[in-house]
């Protein structure tokens, strides 16, 4: 007969139910005897645990995965469209550019051109040992290209396109002495060819050249050679009817027998040279009259180097600072270091640069904006300094905008009116530089890093642009373009902001993060022929094409099936705004296989002609909005007419401000500090005698 002995006396009491332990516990112990060895020990227990742990986070990723599986099934797949043509490069594609009828290639062994009408190859530049990695292109007219490419070894290259033939014009960075040589980071040309602007760095330090290209002296010389050899062309035709009036010649042989020299051109003229700004130190100045003396102007702000704060004062301050944060600055490892790069823009003319007294071309750069990594300052440089001012080694900003935040990364819309700036902090300021005040001002809430901005083609916009920006409608508001900015995150998040000068901002996530790591979005476009289009490559190798006004993907630009786009985390490709297409380097399937191995030999070029495709109807250009009467618009919206009507008289007050005597008060304050100043020195000179 079984009989239960008790474990405890009977003076004990069993415990309550709201004091039992719970089994995690080590102390635990169980009042049916039944179940005395199903409970596992430790740290099997602990084991159990993290298994079932493991297990159920497995099972929540499958669910995830196979909801967004099922999503995807049910959102409307986008239309695939295939190459519309393609030619073969016979070296690897590492760069494109494309300029008037020409298509222009770099390869291992320098450059090459195809005629975008047969995509025959036209005419190469062939040098050893130089391995084109990067080329902008611009069209001077008259069938004449300029050139501005960048080799492995960091050497710019400058050429002009004429005759199908590249002439070599000079190589900006190059020296005598190979140890002095400095590398080329980046190279920007601008809209006409009027002006070049490389970034250079040595073992020590960076800083930015920009040249004036003398394009109109190029088109003379390059005319005066056309018709030479138009005129040789045509002796030499006559000779050979003359000799041989039984047989003629082909006019390729007469062609070949015409050999003339390589015009000389003249070599572009150094304008700038922009260096980073310095740290800020303690002052030199001895009193607040020196250090009035070295202020220029009272109308702007300038780098913060005319101060009156000593090097005890910020030894203090940092002292302070580095009490305070102590444990965040060992943790993120602050080092204050010489900016090295610097993203910069060329600038056409605004009322933020030049003044209403001068003469300008609208469509001529007349400055450039640069901004350093690490600095807060937006810095934009005049083009037409004096010769003692670019001898300068330290040249001073004409105009300085300063952020809350370092400046990530910029971006100038298509007509050079809005500028776009994203802080370190994720701020996003769009400024309008004919009015000269930001149109938004907006913030990801998110913690995340912005990578890059661009602007989008709006028909608003664009109608604006062409209507012009003193157009004044007498009893009626114009039609505001909407600005559109697209925000692309390093975790391949995408953001819509939309600015108008009404005041109305707003800012929209497109797509986020993306969970699968094969989504990751490489590189964007917006495609300029269409308001609200977006190009997007991801690491997959996929090309798609988004309405920004839906966040939906339309259509999917793909290669044949033997190919793939490669590499797909740094595609080659352009888009020609001209002729509305993209082009798209690709590579065999066995040869995208083997690209970490050995890189390959050929490419091929894919042309995919958005006229090709249904894209109209995919991107409707949006009506024109009505014009609202005065009195039905808000107090906003009239502030806005009323600022718009006054800049149309800035001519006649800036006349009248030059007509007082402001900045003769100005001359005088600092002309009377500098007989302050000397009084003090002879009072000085007197004690001592």
């Amino acid at each position: 007969m079984a009989v239960n002995i008790r474990k405890h006396p009977l003076g004990i009491p069993p415990p309550s139910e709201k004091e039992w332990q719970k089994e995690d516990e080590e102390n635990f112990f169980l009042l049916d005897p039944d179940r005395k060895h199903d409970v596992l020990p430790q740290p099997f227990r602990m084991i159990n645990q993290l298994v079932m742990q493991l297990f159920e986070s497995a099972m929540e990723i499958i669910e995830r995965r196979e909801m967004l599986r099922e999503a995807e099934k049910l959102k409307v797949q986008p239309k695939k469209c295939f190459p519309t043509a393609e030619f073969q490069v016979t070296e690897r594609a590492n760069c494109l550019a494309v300029s008037g009828k020409y298509i222009f290639v770099g390869v291992p062994v320098g450059l090459s051109a195809f005629n975008t009408c047969d995509f025959k190859d036209v005419c190469a530049w062939d040098a050893a040992k130089t391995e084109i990695c990067a080329i902008h292109a611009s069209d001077l007219g008259s069938e004449r290209h300029v050139l501005l490419a960048v080799d492995e070894m960091g050497l710019a290259w400058l050429f002009c396109f004429h005759r199908e033939s590249f002439l070599l014009i000079k190589t900006l960075n190059e020296v005598e002495d190979i140890s002095q040589r400095s590398t080329c980071l980046e190279v920007v040309l601008s809209q006409g060819g009027d002006y070049a602007g490389i970034l250079l760095q040595d073992s020590t330090k960076a800083w930015l050249e920009i040249y004036q290209l003398p394009k109109d002296s190029w088109l003379t010389e390059m005319e005066k050679i056309t018709e030479a050899a138009e005129a040789a062309e045509e002796l030499a035709r006559s000779e050979r009817r003359s000799s041989c009036s039984s047989e003629e010649l082909p006019v390729t042989a007469v062609q070949a027998d015409v050999e003339l020299d390589p015009p000389v051109l003249d070599p572009p003229v150094l304008l700038l040279t922009v260096r980073p700004p310095k740290p800020i130190t303690g002052t030199s100045f001895k009193g607040p009259l020196e250090a009035l003396k070295e202020v220029d102007d009272d109308c702007m702000l300038g780098l913060g180097y005319n101060h009156l704060i000593k090097d005890s004062q910020w030894e203090l301050q940092e002292a302070i600072f580095c009490s305070t944060y102590q444990e965040y600055l060992e943790a993120e490892g602050v080092i204050e270091e010489t900016p090295r790069y610097a993203t910069f823009h060329f600038l056409l003319p605004s009322r933020i640069l030049v003044g209403p007294e001068m003469e300008v071309q609208p469509d001529i750069p007349v400055g450039i904006g640069v901004h350093w990594d690490g600095n807060h300052n937006f810095c934009l440089y005049l083009l037409n300094h004096s010769l003692k001012e670019k001898a300068d080694s330290d040249l001073k900003p004409d105009v300085v905008w300063p952020c809350a935040a370092p400046i990530a990364c910029s971006a100038v819309s298509s007509c050079s009116r809005y500028l776009a700036l994203a802080g370190e902090d994720a701020t996003i300021t769009i400024w309008d530089k004919h009015l000269g005040y930001p149109l938004s001002v907006t913030a990801i809430l998110e913690e995340r890093f912005i990578r890059s901005v661009h602007f989008l083609c709006d028909s608003a916009a664009a109608s604006d642009e062409t209507c012009g920006t003193d157009s004044v409608c007498s009893g009626a508001e114009p039609v505001y373009p909407i600005i559109q900015l697209l925000v692309l995150c390093t975790d391949s998040s995408v953001y819509l902001v939309k600015a108008s000068r009404a005041g109305k901002s707003s800012i929209t996530l497109l797509a986020d993060r993306p969970e699968n790591p094969n989504l990751t979005i490489s590189a964007v476009m917006p495609v300029l022929a269409f308001p609200s289009a977006v190009l997007i490559f991801t690491w997959d190798g996929s090309v798609s094409l988004m309405n920004t006004d839906t966040s939906q993907t339309v259509y999917c630009f793909c290669t044949p099936p033997s190919h793939a786009v490669a590499p797909p985390w740094q595609p080659v490709f352009t888009v020609d705004s001209v002729n509305c297409c993209l082009l798209l380097r690709g590579v065999e399937h066995q040869q995208a296989d083997e690209l970490v191995q050995s890189k390959p030999t050929h490419s091929t070029i894919f042309l995919f002609d958005f006229n090709s495709y249904p894209l109209k109807e995919a991107f409707p250009k949006k009506p024109d909005l009505p014009r609202k009467p005065l009195q039905e618009l808000q107090w906003v919206e009239r502030c806005n007419i009323f600022l718009r009507d006054r800049f149309h008289f800035l001519p006649e007050r800036q006349q009248i401000l030059l007509e007082m005597e402001e900045q003769e008060y100005w001359d005088c304050l600092q002309a009377q500090a500098a007989a302050m100043d000397n009084e003090r020195e002879k009072v000085k000179r007197e004690k001592k005698q």
